[in-house]
C-alpha cells in the first residue's frame, strides 16, 4: 500500500512530543515491512536540517485557498529517517511557520487549517494516488471533511481516510468563520452531526470533524479507547466517540529500540544487556548519575521521573512521591519543565528548598543526555498520570531495567503489571502500578516496591531482567495499523 501521513510532528526533525516519535517509529516499521510510506509536515524554521538528507524543491508554484484568494507555497521534499517527508512552506504575510516554535500561537487555527488544505492541493497537484490518507491530531483533523466535500469531486478519489487521536485533550476549537477561511461554508458544519462541539453548539471542534469524517479512527491504546467513550474522560466527545464507537480501535504505540536500547545508548557510561553481568554495568551509569547531579554514592534505591510538569501528569503527586522517597531513605532525580507559570514556580521553589539535600536534584529544563542517564542510572521509574493515552517513559525504563511505578490508567494499564497480581503470570509482572489519584494511592505502590528493592535483591534482579525481556517495538503495532488500513480500504465507497 501506499501509506501518507499528514502531521504536525515527526522525530527528529520536528519534535515536541510523543506525537513526532509516533509518526516514526510507525512510518520506519511500515516501510521495512514493504509499503511505500511519505510523510507531509509543515516546513517550520525550527526544523532541525542536521536531520533531513537531500532537501530540494519539488514544487515552487503550489496554491493554496485562503480568505477569498489564493496563496503561494514552496513544497520541500527530503529523507528523514529513510522516510520521504514533503514540507509545506506558505508564503503568507503572516509567515505561518516561519517561526520559533512548531505551536502556541495565536492563530495557530488557521495556520494549520491552512496547512490541511494546502496538503490536499499538492496531493491533487502531483497527482498522487495513496491508498490511504493517515491524519494524526486535530491539527490535520479537518483534511476528512475537505476531502469528502472538496477533494474527492476534483479526482482525489482514491485515498481511504484514517485519523489517530493521540490526546483527547486538545481538540482545536474554533468558529465556523475559521472553516469559511479555508473554503468550506462554515454554517454548514455546525450541527450536531458534523463539527458542532459537543459541549457548545455555536463552536466547531476540529478534532470532530475528523472522528466523523473519517472511514476508521484509532487511538493509542486499548485502555484509552474504552476511557474516552466516558463522561469523566472523553473531554467533552465522549458522546460522539460512543456514536461512532464501531470504527475506533486502540492500538499501542510502540518504542523505536534503534533509540532507546541500553546496548547501544551513546549517552551512558557503561552499555549493558539483560544479564547478570549486564545490571553491574548498570550499576556504573547510577553511580555516574550520582556524581554527575551531586547525590550522596549511596546503594539506596533511587527514583526517576521525566514528564512535562503539566496537570495531566499528576504534578501533585510527583511532588509527593519525591517528598515521600525521600522520608523513606531513597533518592530521587526529577527532569521536567512547565508551560504554565504557576507550576513552574512552585517547583523552582521546591529546588532552592532542597538544594542541600544530597538525596535528591531537580532538573527544571530540557537535557537530552541526562534523560538517558536517568533511564539507565535509576532503579525505579515513576508515572503518576491522571491521564495518559499511551506514554513513552514505562517502556522506555523497561528496557533499561528501570522498574516502573505507575498509574492504572490509559496505556500505563496496559503495558505495566503489577507484581502482586496473581490473576497474571508471573512473566507479566513487570512494575508497581496503583488505582487512585491521591498521595495514598502513590504510596501503595512506591512503598512496596521499596520494601522489595531493599529486602528481596534476587527477586529484585529477578524483576529487573524480566523487564528488559519485554518486547514493545512497532512490529505489533504496525500490523494492527496494516489491518486498519486494510479495513478502511473497503470502505472508501461509504461516504460519512
Amino acid at each position: 500500500m501506499h501509506i501518507i501521513h499528514i502531521a504536525s510532528e515527526m522525530a527528529p526533525a520536528a519534535k515536541v512530543g510523543g506525537l513526532g516519535d509516533v509518526i516514526l517509529g510507525l512510518s520506519r516499521e511500515l516501510q521495512a515491512k514493504g509499503h511505500t510510506v511519505e510523510v507531509i509536515l509543515p516546513k517550520y524554521s525550527s526544523i532541525d536540517y542536521r536531520a533531513v538528507d537531500g532537501l530540494s524543491i519539488v514544487c515552487r508554484d503550489l496554491w493554496s485557498y485562503l480568505a477569498g484568494g489564493w496563496c503561494h507555497n514552496t513544497v520541500w521534499k527530503g529523507r528523514v529517517a529513510g522516510i520521504k517527508v514533503f514540507f509545506i512552506e506558505p508564503h503568507n504575510p503572516t509567515h505561518y511557520f516561519c517561526r520559533e516554535h512548531p505551536y502556541g500561537y495565536p492563530d495557530d487555527i488557521e495556520r494549520f487549517t491552512y496547512f490541511s488544505r494546502a496538503a490536499l492541493e499538492f496531493l491533487l497537484k502531483t497527482r498522487s494516488r495513496p491508498d490511504i490518507l493517515h491524519l494524526h491530531e486535530w491539527q490535520t483533523a479537518l483534511i476528512a471533511p475537505l476531502y469528502w466535500d472538496i477533494y474527492r469531486a476534483l479526482g482525489l478519489n482514491n485515498p481511504a481516510i484514517v485519523m489517530t487521536l493521540h490526546n483527547l485533550e486538545h481538540q482545536g476549537h474554533c468558529t465556523p468563520a475559521d472553516l469559511d477561511r479555508v473554503g468550506l461554508k462554515g454554517l454548514h458544519y455546525l450541527t450536531q452531526e458534523r463539527l458542532a462541539h459537543d459541549g457548545n453548539p455555536l463552536t466547531i471542534n476540529l478534532l470532530k470533524g475528523g472522528i466523523v469524517y473519517s472511514n476508521l479512527v484509532t487511538t493509542v491504546s486499548p485502555t484509552y479507547a474504552r476511557e474516552i467513550q466516558t463522561v469523566a474522560m472523553g473531554h467533552g466527545l465522549d458522546h460522539t466517540l460512543r456514536t461512532h464507537a464501531s470504527k475506533l480501535k486502540g492500538i499501542l504505540n510502540g518504542l523505536d529500540y534503534a533509540h532507546w536500547s541500553p546496548k547501544t545508548d551513546t549517552h551512558l557510561i557503561a552499555n549493558y544487556e539483560a544479564s547478570e553481568e549486564g545490571l553491574q554495568k548498570k550499576a556504573e551509569n547510577k553511580r555516574e548519575l550520582q556524581r554527575r547531579l551531586l547525590l550522596a554514592p549511596t546503594d539506596s534505591p533511587l527514583i526517576g521521573c521525566v514528564a512535562r510538569l503539566v496537570p495531566q501528569k499528576g504534578v501533585s503527586l510527583i511532588k509527593h512521591a519525591m517528598l515521600r522517597a525521600l522520608s523513606l531513605g531513597a533518592q530521587f532525580v526529577l527532569l521536567g519543565s512547565s508551560p504554565i507559570p504557576a507550576i513552574r514556580d512552585d517547583f523552582h521553589k521546591l529546588k532552592v528548598q532542597l538544594c542541600d539535600n544530597v538525596n535528591v536534584h531537580l532538573e527544571l529544563q530540557h537535557h537530552e543526555e541526562l534523560i538517558h542517564l536517568i533511564f539507565a542510572g535509576a532503579d525505579l521509574f515513576i508515572v503518576p498520570s491522571i491521564f495518559e493515552p499511551c506514554g513513552l517513559t514505562q517502556l522506555i525504563s523497561l528496557a533499561y531495567g528501570t522498574i516502573p511505578i505507575v498509574r492504572r490508567t490509559g496505556g500505563l494499564a496496559d503495558t505495566i503489571v503489577d507484581i502482586d497480581n496473581r490473576e497474571r503470570s508471573l512473566n507479566e509482572r513487570n512494575g508497581f502500578v496503583f488505582d487512585l489519584p491521591t498521595p495514598e494511592g502513590v504510596n501503595t505502590a512506591l512503598d512496596r516496591a521499596l520494601v522489595m528493592y531493599s529486602q528481596n535483591p534476587t527477586l529484585w534482579k529477578e524483576l529487573q531482567l524480566r523487564a528488559m525481556r519485554f518486547d514493545f517495538s512497532w512490529k505489533r503495532p504496525a500490523l494492527e495499523y496494516i489491518k486498519i488500513y486494510e479495513s478502511a480500504r473497503k470502505l472508501i465507497e461509504l461516504t460519512p
